[in-house]
Parts: C-alpha cells; sequence; structure tokens
C-alpha cells in the first residue's frame, strides 16, 4: 500500500506531502479543473518506477526534482524477498525515492540505498498497477492483444523462454543464409584467397624485418666515411700509441721495482696497455666486417619495395600483413569445410525447430483455455458495468505455419455492444466510452489476479455519463474494497465514492504558478461535487443533489 508521497519542485509543484496511511485499503479520488495537474501522482509514481525523466520536469529555477514514496510491504513476501536479492531488507515498508537534476541526469534510491532503474521498475510492477490512457491505446492495437491474454494467463514467463528460443534460430538462420551466400562464390573466393596467402608467404615476410633493413641501408650510406673515421682511428692505436704504451709500461714496471709505492700506479698502466690492445683489435674486426658492397644497397631497395608493396594491400606494418595471412588461412580453412558446418547448422536448426514448433503448441493450447477464461470473466465484469447485452471474446487464430517471436498465434478482442450484431474486432466497433469501461473490467480482473494491491486509475472515465457512469462508479468502489485505489476522476458520481477525496488546484503565488493539493473535508467535498455538477455557480437543487450523492456513499458503506 501507498502511505506517503513527497513531491518536491516537479513541474508546477514546489512542495507537496500526501499522507494516504488512514486509507491503507480503499478509494481515494482526485478532482479538480481542467489542467490544474490531477495527473501528478500518476506521472510521480510513474517517475518512481523507472520512467521516463527530463529535465522539463524540473521546476523552473530550481536544480532538481524529488520524488519519494513509502509503501507498507507486509504481507508480500516477494517484493521482501526481491529487496533481501539486493540487500535492501527492511521490515514492513519500502521506501523509493527519485532525484531528477536540471540536466535531466536521474539517480533511483530503494530504502535509502543507491539503486538501478530496472530494480526500481521491477519493484513497481509489484507495487502498484497504472490503467491511463497509454493503456486504452494499447487495447486499440490488436497487436497488443496477445501481451493482455499472455498476462491474464500468466503465460509470460513460458512466453519469454519460448522467446529465448526462438532468438536462438534466428541467430542460426541468419549465420546459415551467411554461409550459403558464401558457398555460392566458394570457389571464385577460395582462388582469390589462395593468391593472397600465397603472395604473403613466398616473400618469407619476419617480424622487426623492415626495421633492420633500413638500419643496414643507413649503415651502407655511411660506410665510406667510417672506413675513414675509423681506420685513420685504428692506424693511430696501432702505431704511436701501442708503441709508446710499450715503452712506458717497461718503464713503470721498472720503476715499482725500485720504488714499491709506484707498484700500483704500474698495474694501472699495464691495465691500460692491455686494453688498448683490445680495442685495436676491436677496430680492426669493425672495419674487417664493414659492408663495402654497393650492390647490396639495390637488394635493400628492392626488397623494401616489396615490403611496401604488401604493407598497401594488407595491413599497416609487417605484423599487420602476418595477421591479414593468418585470417586468410581461417577463412580458407572455413571455406574447405563449409559443406560440413552448414550441414551441422541445418540439423541443429532442424533440432530447435522442432521444439520451437513444441512450445509453440503448447503455448496455443494454453492461450485457447486462457482464451474461454478471460471471455467469461471479462462478460462477467461488463455485465456490472452497465454492458448487459454486450458480447466479448478473446479470439485466439493459430498459423502454424508462421512461427513468430510470440509463438504462431494471432490474439484478436471481438466486441459487439448491441444486441443482434455479430462480434467485430474492438479496435473496429468500440466507443470512447466503452473503451475506457473495457479497459477497467479488464484493470479489475488483472488487479485480483496479480495481487499488486495498489491500483491508480487516470481519468478511465473518459467518455463516460449517466447509467453508465453509475455502473462505473460501483465496480470502482467494489474494487476498492480489497485494494488501494486511487482515481483521477471528472465524474461526481465516482468522486462521492471515495473513502478519502482530494482536490487539485492551481494559483498564482508571488507571480508563479503553484499546483497544490489538499484533502477535502465532508462540507467541502459537497461544494466539490457541486462544481463538478453544475459548474462554479452551483444552485440550491446542485448542492442537494451533491449532498444526496455523499449520502447515498455513506448509507451503502454502513449497509
Amino acid at each position: 500500500m501507498l502511505l506517503e508521497l513527497r513531491i518536491n519542485d516537479l513541474a508546477l509543484i514546489s512542495s507537496l506531502v500526501l499522507d494516504f496511511s488512514a486509507v491503507p485499503a480503499g478509494l481515494i479520488v482526485f478532482t479538480g479543473e481542467t489542467g490544474a495537474g490531477k495527473s501528478i501522482i500518476l506521472q510521480a509514481v510513474h517517475l518512481l518506477t523507472g520512467g521516463r525523466a527530463s529535465a522539463s520536469l524540473v521546476r523552473s529555477g530550481c536544480a532538481q526534482a524529488l520524488i519519494e514514496a513509502s509503501f507498507d510491504i507486509g504481507g508480500l513476501p516477494e517484493i521482501a524477498a526481491l529487496l533481501h536479492t539486493h540487500g535492501l531488507d527492511s521490515d514492513d515498508d519500502c521506501i523509493l525515492r527519485r532525484v531528477v537534476s536540471e540536466q535531466g541526469r536521474s539517480r533511483f534510491f530503494v530504502n535509502d540505498r543507491l539503486a538501478t532503474a530496472r530494480l526500481a521498475a521491477a519493484l513497481g510492477e509489484m507495487l502498484v498497477n497504472i490503467a491511463g490512457q497509454h493503456d486504452q491505446q494499447q487495447l486499440l492495437r490488436s497487436s497488443s492483444h496477445i501481451d493482455f491474454l499472455d498476462g491474464y494467463g500468466e503465460l509470460l514467463e513460458q512466453r519469454a523462454q519460448y522467446g529465448q528460443l526462438f532468438t536462438q534460430r534466428q541467430k542460426i538462420l541468419q549465420q546459415l543464409n551467411k554461409l550459403r551466400g558464401q558457398e555460392q562464390d566458394k570457389e571464385q573466393r577460395r582462388a582469390f584467397l589462395s593468391f593472397q596467402l600465397k603472395e604473403i608467404r613466398q616473400s618469407g615476410l619476419a617480424p622487426g624485418e623492415e626495421e633492420r633493413l633500413i638500419t643496414e641501408r643507413d649503415l651502407l650510406k655511411s660506410s665510406t666515411a667510417l672506413v675513414e673515421l675509423v681506420g685513420k682511428s685504428h692506424y693511430m692505436l696501432h702505431g704511436k700509441v701501442r708503441e709508446q704504451l710499450a715503452v712506458i709500461r717497461k718503464n713503470m714496471e721498472q720503476a715499482a721495482g725500485l720504488d714499491p709505492q709506484l707498484k700500483e700506479l704500474a698495474e694501472r698502466v699495464s691495465s691500460a696497455s692491455f686494453e688498448i690492445e683490445d680495442l685495436e683489435g676491436c677496430l680492426e674486426a669493425y672495419l674487417e666486417a664493414m659492408p663495402r658492397d654497393q650492390g647490396r644497397m639495390d637488394e635493400i631497395a628492392a626488397r623494401l619495395a616489396l615490403l611496401r608493396q604488401l604493407q598497401r594491400k594488407y595491413g599497416a606494418t609487417i605484423e599487420d600483413v602476418l595477421a591479414f595471412a593468418e585470417r586468410t588461412a581461417n577463412e580458407l580453412h572455413s571455406l574447405d569445410h563449409l559443406d560440413q558446418e552448414i550441414a551441422d547448422l541445418e540439423k541443429e536448426l532442424a533440432k530447435l525447430e522442432a521444439e520451437l514448433r513444441r512450445q509453440a503448441a503448447e503455448l496455443s493450447a494454453l492461450r485457447k483455455q486462457a482464451g474461454e477464461k478471460l471471455s467469461q470473466a471479462m462478460q462477467h465484469e461488463l455485465a456490472s458495468l452497465s454492458f448487459k447485452q454486450t458480447l466479448f471474446e478473446a479470439a485466439v487464430l493459430a498459423d502454424e505455419s508462421n512461427l513468430a517471436a510470440t509463438g504462431w498465434d494471432k490474439v484478436e478482442f471481438l466486441f459487439s455492444a448491441n444486441p443482434g450484431e455479430p462480434l467485430k474486432p474492438l479496435t473496429e466497433v468500440v466507443s470512447g466510452g466503452e473503451l475506457s469501461r473495457l479497459m477497467l473490467a479488464m484493470k479489475c480482473l488483472f488487479a485480483r489476479q496479480d495481487k499488486v494491491e495498489t491500483v491508480i486509475l487516470d481519468e478511465i472515465d473518459a467518455g463516460i455519463g449517466g447509467e453508465a457512469a453509475s455502473a462505473v462508479a460501483r465496480k470502482i468502489s467494489e474494487l476498492s474494497a480489497s485494494h488501494q485505489v486511487f482515481c483521477i476522476t471528472h465524474l461526481p458520481q465516482i468522486a462521492a465514492c471515495g473513502d478519502a477525496h482530494f482536490l487539485v488546484e492551481k494559483a498564482v503565488e508571488d507571480s508563479r504558478t503553484r499546483t497544490a493539493i489538499r484533502c477535502l473535508s465532508w462540507s467541502e467535498r459537497t461544494a466539490e461535487l457541486a462544481r463538478m455538477l453544475g459548474g462554479d455557480n452551483p444552485t440550491e437543487q446542485t448542492v442537494a443533489l451533491a449532498k444526496e450523492l455523499l449520502e447515498g456513499r455513506t448509507r451503502a458503506q454502513s449497509s
């Protein structure tokens, strides 16, 4: 049950707190002038349960809008289990909060902890059942009728399992079509891929080859200067420096024999002499290994040209070209085994389709049972809504040649409002008032079945008057005996049935328009009903009729 609703800076509402704890089960009505903002309850709950939000919903000049609701979930173990799964345990209450920033960004909170929109939506489906103009438009779309029937027949979970299998089948079909397309030009594709792979493999590419060739080419370009510089250094070391060092080493050895203090210096001279001899050998080896064949330059240039050609065709680097070759080899392997792959997929598809047909047949049989049950239940509900001689049928038409995402059935609601007239598709013959009563009848059935305790009816009375209005009022009152029902209405007959009556008003304060909602006393209810019956200046007779409506509600409750 919805116990309390808080709204701050949403649309035309500055600050609002609505306490419904006094009416945990019963009918709570909202009335007011057209455009006053009566649908604020629907809009607020829609936002709390994951509905789309935009920056335009935030009151002008405010940083954010805040909507918060407290629900009593005592006796609802499914909700308690869902909260426990997400670590959001509470005693017997569930608090939903949503904050919408002026940039349009949103945050959801459940029991004061940050939550996802998906969790908020899942909780919303279990906490509140909403019937509004959107639901009526769905009822006018025959493509939506299968959703209504599957929901009523509790077949949505079974349909979801079928849908997963159907999606798997579609993926296999796409893969098969792709492979069959490849099969048509298989030989041409194989020849082309073989040419590409042969060209790359014959080139003998190696990772890092390009860098090594460039380094060798640059070295060849500098070989003349290098030979001159290194050669001179080697000549000097081999000649003057080496001869002088030999003399110095001999002298220092003799000096160390005369003065032991020179022993360390003599050793350092000897070490330096050996180091110079080693350096001379290294320079000589470098000169001998230095490439001087200018013909090698032509070989390198030709090899680099081949590498660049392959890179233009197959990849920016040698590594990319080699990766391309690996992919090409894999595709060639697949082409060689294409027939077998197609055969395997066809076998898997046949197995899937057999299972799909089995599940579709099972769904179809269950839908026909649910259709008969829904037709009878709707007939009963409509009779209590002044549709005493109407006919309603949930027709299930099976087309076994057409496997679709929901099975092979087409579901269409058929309706006849007048005796003697044949059943026709509801979307072709229903009027606005009839549609409202049909929607109410269906919502009553769903509310009893899905065990949602709070029901919101947004102008479910559109296009209704006279005897039908009284019948709708009785039906809503009947539903409120077991549910908490919020009803946004224009009809005094429905407003008079409320266990609590809230008035929605729009006023200008400090040059700003704001919407306010307040609970009416008995005398205020009489005045509001009189306004609904006769306008802003009701007559005495109108006021008397308003009192009679309220007193009639009181008598009905006491009896």
